[in-house]
């Protein structure tokens, strides 16, 4: 078993997590416009909307893994080519994973173990997972985001943009 530890102990429990993360991954893909999608560090790095992309995909690809049938993008789905695209097709997921995890799910099973990569993992450690690799992507995200002259939503707290809303100097640089 990949954990010792449970942070998901009911579908309640994730269900706050998810409510929680989910409109944050929102915030930052609503800043996202069709011209910043191609933004990169170099070539041999993901754009700014393929990491998007894979977010969304990741929606339906790890549940899928552990038997639950996500609404979303298939694995070899290319990048769309809008930022609202991506937008809509995050939201649908989003919500089919939450939907899918009520309806197919209880407690007593998120301490059931599943393959996950060639390693079994209780299905509350892979929920953990899922949320922790949308939040990784998400900071990768930013990075790109002010490469490529967007201003970068606050998740846990203000961004630089954002400091002078909330009556406080920006932080030193």
């Amino acid at each position: 078993m990949a954990d010792g530890f449970v942070l998901i102990r009911t579908i309640s429990d994730f269900e706050n997590w998810w409510n929680n993360e989910s409109p944050a991954t929102r915030k930052i893909f609503a800043a996202l416009t069709d011209e910043s999608l191609g933004q990169k560090i170099t070539d041999q790095h993901r754009t700014l909307g393929r990491i998007a992309w894979h977010i969304v995909q990741t929606l339906v690809e790890m549940p899928g893994r552990f038997g639950l049938p996500v609404d979303g993008p298939a694995e070899n789905d290319p990048v769309p080519a809008t930022a609202a695209e991506i937008q809509q097709a995050y939201d649908k997921a989003s919500k089919s994973l939450l939907h899918v995890i009520k309806e197919n799910w209880t407690d007593e099973m998120l301490l059931d173990e599943v393959d996950m990569y060639g390693s079994l993992w209780t299905k509350s450690f892979s929920l953990f997972v899922l949320i922790g690799h949308e939040a990784h992507h998400r900071a990768q995200m930013t990075v790109l985001m002010r490469q490529a002259g967007l201003k970068v939503p606050g998740i846990v707290g203000p961004s630089l943009e954002e400091w002078a809303a909330y009556g406080a100097p920006p932080p030193a640089i």
